[in-house]
């Protein structure tokens, strides 16, 4: 599609990625204020953010980062109360599952959550998935379409699409962390 406007490039990637949102199965309104809601209750937790509980770090592999750090257990989101898978994704020169260990925040690229939502996508597992920015902020995709909802729900990559392949059915690759 070609755009011929006075906005200039930063312009119409804005129009662009605001149209892509607007189609897009994922990255809406309601998707972007469920997921405050969600990171406000993984703070509450302590399972984000400063002074948060962490797992050991371990090697990790493209999507997510070259050092993971995988916790789970169960909250209550706007009166939803699930079962939570928390990805912290570390990256960055020198990284190493030491260096994560000595200083977490020095390496963390972003946190990518999986909230099983009764009722929600039943055609997903009623999984809510998000990927955040380090300080809570919601990480986008190429057209700026936050990645919250049902993210890349019918398309060929993304979190639905390489998490349908898990074994079991249920979307999760550790099968010992949900049950």
């Amino acid at each position: 599609m070609k755009v011929t406007t006075m906005l200039g490039t930063l312009g119409a990637g804005m129009l662009l990625g605001t149209q892509v949102a607007a189609a897009a199965p994922f990255g809406g309104e309601e998707d972007t204020a469920y997921a405050a809601s969600l990171w406000n209750a993984l703070s509450e937790a302590n399972l984000v953010g400063e002074g948060r509980t962490m797992s050991a770090p371990y090697t990790g592999q493209h999507p997510h980062g070259a050092i993971l750090d995988t916790i789970d257990g169960e909250i209550t989101v706007e009166g939803t109360t699930g079962p939570v898978i928390i990805k912290r994704n570390y990256g960055g020169e020198g990284v190493s599952k030491q260096e994560v260990w000595d200083a977490p925040d020095d390496y963390l690229g972003a946190v990518t959550v999986m909230f099983k939502r009764e009722g929600y996508d039943p055609d997903n597992q009623d999984w809510f998935w998000v990927k955040y920015l380090p300080g809570g902020e919601l990480d986008t995709n190429p057209q700026g379409v936050p990645l919250a909802g049902r993210v890349a729900k019918g398309m060929d990559q993304g979190c639905i699409a390489c998490h349908s392949a898990a074994p079991g059915g249920d979307m999760v690759f550790g099968h010992d962390r949900i049950r």
